[in-house]
């Protein structure tokens, strides 16, 4: 379920990070649905606690997920009015890939049809 790479330049955290968002993402975790404890994640991953702790932390503050004391942390139901930092974040990393389908040639009639697609694919819920 959860997985990290060790050779890779993003840190333990932001890979649990982005894990866990992409298990949400693709439906895997429901909302409602209870994430690991702790121990357990740090367990299982062999990672040291503070940084799941740090992970979950990050995921609860931009609303992936949210705790409740005693019981645990659980995906969120739905989300909040997204914060605007965070879409012009995103938005920032595609535009350079999009200027390189450009710049390859790629007509933009079909980097519209593929992200129409993608959107198609990952947002019918939305």
């Amino acid at each position: 379920m959860f997985q990290l790479d060790v050779k890779s330049r993003k840190s333990i955290y932001e890979q649990i990070v982005d894990n866990c968002k992409e298990l949400i993402i693709a439906g895997v975790l429901a909302p409602n649905d209870k994430l690991p404890s702790v121990r357990e994640l740090s367990a299982m991953l062999t990672v040291n606690p503070n940084t799941i702790q740090k992970a979950y932390r990050e995921l609860e503050q931009s609303g992936w997920i949210y705790t409740v004391s005693g019981l645990g942390c659980f995906v969120s139901e739905s989300r909040h009015a997204p914060d605007p930092l965070q879409i012009r974040a995103l938005l920032d990393k595609i535009e350079p890939l999009v200027r390189e389908l450009l710049f390859l040639g790629v007509p933009a009639e079909s980097i519209r049809q593929a992200l129409d697609k993608m959107i198609r694919k990952g947002g019918g819920s939305r």
